[in-house]
């Protein structure tokens, strides 16, 4: 009898571990992506792409690929989520979002935007899963969120003592992208979207931005700038950083809830930091390493269960 149970116990715990594991694995893979989206931003930043084209990049040609997908689900009424609900979704965690963020890139280097937007995104999920969701949040989570915060504060000096005002608006920027990211976390999972739907839709419903960009001369634009740097912003935004790693961090979510994929944002700093010394040979400053250091430590806390 006892062996009986014991064997229960053991298939019960496996089950359980199989649907956390693929989150982990999920979320992970999504900070990933969203690393080589922050150094391909800063690339096309750099040679020539405005951030409405780089919002092209990332949307439209994959609202293409999915808009015959959402079609025959329904277009009525969005793959079952709503317009009301689909477009808040689009505003907090698609085309909206990222343009305010790929404009903060103009005012401060990379490290920065990978550091704060993620970071923050962390923190907000923590406050939005406490807050909305009435999740707990263990002291260890709690410590670990204002280490983020010290962390913060170092990246912030630095743009304070080095950069100026600008340095300082570049910030707030990320500031505020990260927490509307926490937005779109919180929201799929109280209302409870699929990860299929809600890449879909996001893309699709991004297809509305297409009329006004082609009668400003948008692709024009774009083509002027060569045909291999628009390949690599197709590939970083429209695949990478888009619809792959907005799937992969759905899926997280539901795996895991809000308060603990929320941590895998702060897996993004280290990642992105370490792609664009090695893609862009843009190596860190002294400030940025602390900051990311300490924020990491925030990091180590905030995903402990105590």
């Amino acid at each position: 009898m006892d062996q009986r149970t014991s064997g229960a116990d053991a298939l019960t715990q496996n089950n359980d571990a199989a649907p956390a594991l693929l989150g982990v694995a999920c979320g992970l893979s999504a900070a990933l992506f969203w690393a080589l989206g922050f150094a391909g931003t800063r690339h096309g930043l750099k040679v020539g792409f405005t951030p409405v084209d780089l919002l092209v990049h990332r949307y439209v040609w994959s609202g293409i690929a999915f808009l015959p997908l959402v079609a025959r689900a329904g277009i009525s009424d969005l793959c079952g989520i709503g317009w009301g609900r689909g477009l808040a979704l689009m505003v907090l965690g698609g085309p909206v979002m990222s343009l305010i963020s790929y404009t903060g890139f103009l005012f401060v280097p990379l490290g920065h935007g990978s550091v704060i937007q993620p970071s923050c995104a962390t923190l907000g999920g923590l406050l939005l899963a406490a807050l909305v969701l009435k999740e707990r949040i263990s002291a260890s989570r709690l410590a670990g969120a204002i280490i983020i915060v010290a962390g913060l504060g170092v990246i912030g000096a630095e743009s304070i003592g080095h950069i100026g005002a600008e340095g300082v608006q570049g910030d707030l920027i990320f500031v505020l992208t990260g927490l509307m990211f926490a937005g779109f976390g919180a929201a799929l999972r109280h209302w409870r979207v699929s990860a299929v739907s809600a890449a879909l839709v996001i893309n699709v419903l991004s297809l509305l931005l297409l009329p006004l960009y082609i009668a400003t001369g948008g692709l024009a634009r774009i083509a002027a700038i060569g045909m291999t740097e628009n390949a690599i912003q197709a590939l970083a935004q429209g695949v990478l950083a888009g619809p792959a790693a907005l799937y992969l961090f759905a899926v997280s979510v539901q795996r895991l809830g809000v308060a603990r994929a929320a941590v895998f944002p702060a897996c993004v700093p280290a990642l992105t930091l370490l792609t664009g010394w090695l893609l862009l040979g843009e190596p860190p400053t002294l400030l940025q390493t602390v900051g990311l250091a300490t924020v990491l430590c925030g990091f180590y806390l905030a995903q402990r269960q105590r």
